[in-house]
């Protein structure tokens, strides 16, 4: 009978934690806006990082591809900051602006 109760104990304070509640979507985008002191409503934009990371990942590969030397280090360096720069620009500039900017 101990057996019993120690296992029905263990799975009824195991069994919450394992559920997940589904948010919605108004919920997710709530801390991504906020009032200034002005009045107006600010938005929060990506900064770049995955475009940065995959544009130098990338542009590594391509920038040691196209180096023909003996040594790849000098394709493969500016190869990686051009990638991450260029990734980083595109990931900035493809974010829509998920509120409006007004005075209430």
């Amino acid at each position: 009978m101990r057996k019993i109760i120690l296992a029905v104990s263990a799975a009824a304070l195991t069994v919450p934690t394992t559920f997940v509640i589904p948010t919605s979507a108004a919920d997710a985008a709530k801390y991504r806006t906020w009032r200034g002191k002005d009045g107006r409503i600010y938005c929060k934009r990506p900064n770049g990082t995955t475009g940065l990371l995959i544009g130098g990942a990338a542009g590594a590969l391509v920038g040691r591809a196209l180096d023909g030397g003996q040594n790849h280090a000098t394709g493969t360096i500016l190869g990686a900051a051009g990638g991450a720069l260029l990734g980083r620009h595109i990931e900035r500039s493809n974010a829509r602006e998920r509120c409006v900017s007004r005075h209430r």
